[in-house]
């Protein structure tokens, strides 16, 4: 997997880039076909925002977050990136499957 972290008008830090490192291992544990994850960081007056960018095979997820402090934001973005990765996970399973959702008994009288 490929990690680019930048940041605009913030200096990234070793201990943000650790959290943020961090944090991104709770999705790789979900998916195997991480290709790349492009991490932005970014401060507007009093807004944090994080954004990221996820190249899974077959499928891009961009998610962002904004809030007063960085760290608030990128646990948000995790929290967010996180139900996405989900979802995207059982949309595969689910068209893989093969099972059929039981169809409600009719009563014929």
């Amino acid at each position: 997997m490929n990690l680019k972290i930048t940041g605009i008008h913030l200096e990234v830090t070793p201990s943000l880039r650790e959290y943020i490192e961090a944090k991104l291992e709770r999705i790789t544990r979900h998916v195997d076909n991480v290709t790349s994850v492009a991490v932005t960081l970014s401060v507007e007056k009093l807004e944090q925002k994080a954004e990221v960018n996820v190249h899974l095979k077959g499928k891009d997820i961009h998610v962002e977050a904004t809030s007063t402090d960085m760290y608030a934001a990128l646990d948000a973005l995790a929290d967010k990136l996180d139900r996405q990765v989900l979802k995207h996970k059982e949309k595969i399973t689910d068209h893989h499957s093969g099972e059929r959702a039981p169809t409600p008994a009719t009563d014929e009288a």
